[in-house]
């Protein structure tokens, strides 16, 4: 029986990550591409610099450098790290590529979801801030849209309370606690007919403490713990990436050869070009569409509580999550596992940076080891509580506002955490992907049908600094 559920998870997954949502992920952003005038190209700097300049006398609930580190801290996961690798494994070294494009268009739909969650945003009296795809919809797109923003806010706090906020990622902790304090098993505990490291017992009571004691503040204190641990991770692992890559420097320019001519099938044997091209595209836009988010309409309920009243101004700092994400985070792990070779001598998963990672610290094996575990440790625990924030507002808006509902599913949320690591890991990211996808559809509608509303606001936007 339990066979047979997860086959239907897994092939559900596969229907619903199929080449039609990709398909229209990478159309909406290159829509947006084209319309902004590659936006994401000429703007970047300025992006970048509005990014540490917080605007002056914006209505809001946090700053939006706090904003994009909520919505950084539930991007930057387990993706970046597991993710990258399970794609190169399974479509070569030519994933990254693929990636890149996925990053590259979508920090345009990232500027169009960060400009509509501002501009369509709801501000209560008391300055309590709601906003995202759910409200884009209902006013952008009109009242006779409900239904699909209540689709889109019900598929997102499942998402949270299933998936991609606790399961995968107190799994993806737990999982790596493991391998470097336990590797063979020795000591177990038997749990529900089930033997367990007790690494595991103790890093799911750990992990659903301290989630539980930041959720239980609210977004203040979720920004301000994120304002701290978010650079501080991004800066700690791209140094350590940085430096196996040095170590293998001898292999940078093979690396490069095979990312390139791995995305176009140039490697393929027997004259199967297109179907390791075809690969290699699927693997590595779908998981850089489930790394950087964009499309999803996850990211844009962060961005809505920003103190900002330029509707264009976030729309610029949302756009630097996927560059940071993808183009910087992702590309460094990519090349720590392309230039070490951990990608095609049989590993799996974590396994496969883990290896890079104590290739790449060859004095000290374990030290890299430890950093990797360091790193995973930091960038799923944030996602958690990153998560908990967008989860809980899509609640607040499916239950039009009680508390009482939203509180009820805190506590669900946290008790999630702690179940995560003693569930099957398949199973579980199975059900985070079809979520996400299933999260995409309403959103990427509303992307289309207010594409008009984003043009139209850039346009002013950049008129008005330009006589300012």
């Amino acid at each position: 029986m339990l066979e047979q559920i997860n086959s239907f998870i897994a092939w559900f997954d596969g229907v619903v990550w199929g080449l039609p949502l990709i398909i229209l992920v990478l159309l909406v952003g290159i829509q947006f591409t084209l319309r902004m005038g590659f936006l994401q190209v000429r703007h970047l700097p300025r992006a970048l610099n509005y990014m540490v300049r917080n605007e002056e006398g914006g209505k809001g609930e946090v700053s939006s450098f706090g904003a994009l580190c909520t919505a950084l801290s539930a991007t930057i996961g387990t993706g970046n790290i597991v993710g990258v690798a399970t794609a190169i494994v399974a479509g070569g070294p030519g994933a990254l590529f693929w990636m890149w494009i996925a990053a590259f268009f979508g920090m345009a739909t990232k500027y169009a979801e960060g400009l509509l969650a501002i501009k369509y945003r709801n501000i209560s009296e008391d300055g309590h801030v709601l906003g995202g795809p759910f409200y884009y919809i209902e006013n952008g797109m009109g009242r006779n849209w409900k239904w699909l923003a209540k689709a889109f806010a019900f598929f997102g706090a499942c998402a949270g309370l299933l998936g991609i906020g606790t399961m995968t990622q107190i799994n993806g902790i737990s999982d790596s606690v493991r391998n470097f304090f336990d590797t063979n098993n020795e000591w177990t505990v038997s749990l529900m007919g089930k033997s367990y490291s007790w690494t595991v017992v103790i890093t799911a009571v750990v992990v659903t403490l301290c989630a539980g004691l930041v959720i239980i503040g609210g977004l203040k204190r979720i920004a301000s713990v994120s304002e701290i641990v978010v650079p501080f991770m991004a800066i700690f692992y791209v140094v350590a990436a940085i430096i196996v890559v040095c170590v293998n420097y001898k292999a940078i320019p093979d690396a490069i050869v095979q990312v390139f001519e791995g995305a176009f099938g140039l490697r393929a044997i027997g004259g199967g070009a297109l179907g390791a091209m075809l690969v290699a595209m699927q693997k590595g836009i779908a998981r850089g569409i489930f790394s950087n988010e964009s499309g999803l309409g996850s990211a844009p309920i962060a961005a809505a509580a920003a103190k900002t009243h330029e509707p264009a101004r976030q729309g610029l700092v949302s756009m630097t999550g996927t560059f940071i994400d993808t183009i910087i985070i992702c590309t460094m792990t990519g090349l720590c596992i392309i230039t070490t070779g951990a990608w095609n001598i049989g590993l799996e998963g974590a396994a496969v940076t883990q290896y890079a990672f104590k290739s790449g610290f060859p004095f000290a094996p374990s030290l890299g080891a430890f950093i990797l575990m360091l790193s995973l440790v930091f960038f799923a625990f944030t996602t958690i509580i990153g998560w908990n924030y967008y989860s809980e507002r899509c609640m607040e808006y499916l239950t039009n506002g009680n508390m009482k509902a939203v509180i009820v599913y805190r506590w669900l949320y946290i008790i999630a955490v702690f179940m995560g690591p003693f569930l099957t890991i398949k199973a579980v990211w199975n059900i985070a992907d079809i979520f996400n996808g299933l999260m995409a559809f309403p959103n990427l509608i509303a992307l289309l049908a207010l594409s008009g509303v984003v043009a139209a606001e850039t346009r002013k936007y950049f008129l008005k600094i330009k006589g300012s």
